[in-house]
């Protein structure tokens, strides 16, 4: 097998995230973006050290599995993996991509673990409470576009005013903005040039409250508004944006600067455009203050199935200090708090730091306390020792120095909450060498028709009756 060679065949399975495999001329060979069954002409785009991998060119034959897509984007769009399969078939691939992964790094624990499987999303569609979309052109040179990125693209954008992930006022805004915008004819800022004005459009919404914030990002370049007033400008939109027949309340219109040369949604600088910076989202009877830029779950509905689960899980906690390591807002501190002595959350970005603090305010917690910096050196300056501990780290997992440090702790159970399955497994590799055993585990998922999940385990330390 060379590389450049194009080839037919039938993906036997899909290993996560959205990894299929394909055996052809005696080979396996790796594309991503393919489900179970499908047979697809495909070029091999890497050889190395007798690993194949390839790009599909064309889907030759549906898979057995297979429906009609119900987003009419999914061809060109880059936000959704699965909405060929039937729910019911995403549930179960990502059930066994899970327990395939927990089992590998577990082949060394001497007593079997309890796997609960997967719980569904309570909304298939229209759950996600935060969107970013990005200004371009859908092809090089065309009309301005806002909307995702296409499949496999770094550059073209699709616009997704009907996509079905979402919330349904998302499409309303972004349709309006993005009407607004290319009726003044202002340049997008080109990522490889480094020129232009429009950058994104950021949009959240509680799911419980129906509070909505918009906020447009740009860059500092005025001078492509080509004589434009950018005040007059943001007015205008702001007042486009107010007149919309939305389901729920506009809270606040934003206007953030970026000048950033990474392609990213970052913070130079926020305006308030109309109304409040921030909006209330409410979770198991508690209330959290959002704002534009702050950690939170993007499926209000699946976090409660997720903290709920993760909460039945770690049981009794009185009179313990529980650490929640990589914390976030504070949601899974908050919800634990009332069940226990005290709950101390470490969180590297200020910005969700405060707004924990202000949450537990607001919901009457006292026994919360939140400290900003990285959990590496922060582990070094706490000086309450922990009785249980709580990780939920970002996708890429915990480095191997604060694992070991968090180990050393040799508390008696901890509980790991994971959105990216393969770090999960990695850490747990780890976590068995140096005397913890799973107990249990099982999946929730947060991300219909991607190829995402999260998944939580239970932790107890060997020799200890749990």
């Amino acid at each position: 097998m060379k590389k450049g060679q194009i080839y037919e065949g039938v993906i036997q399975k899909v290993s996560f995230p959205s990894k299929g495999w394909i055996e052809a001329e005696g080979q396996n060979v790796t594309v991503k973006n393919g489900v179970p069954g499908q047979k697809v002409r495909f070029l091999v785009s890497k050889v190395r050290r007798g690993k194949a991998e390839g790009r599909i060119l064309e889907v030759l034959e549906q898979s057995p599995l297979e429906c009609e897509p119900r987003c009419r984007h999914f061809k060109d769009c880059g936000g959704c993996t699965y909405q060929s399969l039937p729910y019911e078939e995403q549930l179960r691939l990502k059930e066994q991509q899970v327990k395939e992964l927990l089992d590998q790094a577990l082949t060394g624990q001497d007593v079997s673990y309890r796997f609960e499987g997967i719980k569904e999303s309570p909304r298939a569609y229209g759950y996600r409470n935060k969107m970013e979309y990005s200004f371009g052109d859908e092809v090089k040179d065309g009309p301005l576009t806002l909307g995702m990125h296409k499949r496999g693209s770094f550059y073209d954008v699709v616009t997704v005013d009907g996509c079905q992930i979402a919330e349904p006022d998302f499409g309303k805004i972004l349709k309006e903005t993005r009407d607004f915008f290319y009726g003044q004819d202002i340049p997008f800022y080109h990522k490889m040039r480094h020129v232009g004005y429009l950058r994104h459009l950021l949009i959240r919404k509680g799911t419980k409250t129906g509070e909505i914030l918009a906020d447009l990002v740009t860059t500092t370049q005025r001078d492509c508004l080509d004589g434009l007033d950018e005040r007059e400008l943001l007015a205008s939109w702001k007042d486009r944006l107010l007149k919309l027949p939305l389901e729920g309340k506009l809270k606040g219109i934003l206007h953030t600067e970026n000048d950033s040369l990474a392609d990213v949604v970052q913070n130079d600088r926020t305006e308030t455009l109309y109304g409040e910076d921030f909006f209330y989202e409410n979770l198991l009877g508690l209330t959290f203050r959002i704002t534009p830029f702050s950690f939170f779950q993007t499926n209000s509905l699946g976090a409660e199935i997720l903290y709920r689960t993760a909460r039945s899980y770690i049981g009794d906690t009185k009179d313990q200090v529980i650490y929640d390591l990589y914390s976030g807002t504070g949601t899974i501190a908050q919800i634990l708090a009332p069940v226990a002595k005290k709950v101390i959350g470490v969180e590297i970005v200020e910005e969700a730091v405060e707004a924990a603090k202000e949450n537990a305010v607001k919901n009457g917690l006292t026994n919360c306390e939140f400290i900003a910096g990285d959990v590496l050196k922060m582990l070094d300056m706490i000086r309450e020792k922990p009785d249980f501990i709580v990780l939920d780290p970002p996708r890429d997992g915990i480095h191997p120095k604060a694992l070991k440090k968090i180990i050393d702790y040799g508390v008696e159970r901890m509980l790991y909450i994971s959105c990216k399955p393969t770090s999960l497994a990695r850490d747990l590799e780890m976590l068995t060498e140096c005397g913890y055993r799973v107990e249990k585990a099982c999946c929730v998922d947060m991300f219909p028709w991607s190829a995402n999940v999260e998944s939580i385990v239970l932790l107890s330390k060997l020799n200890v009756n749990p």
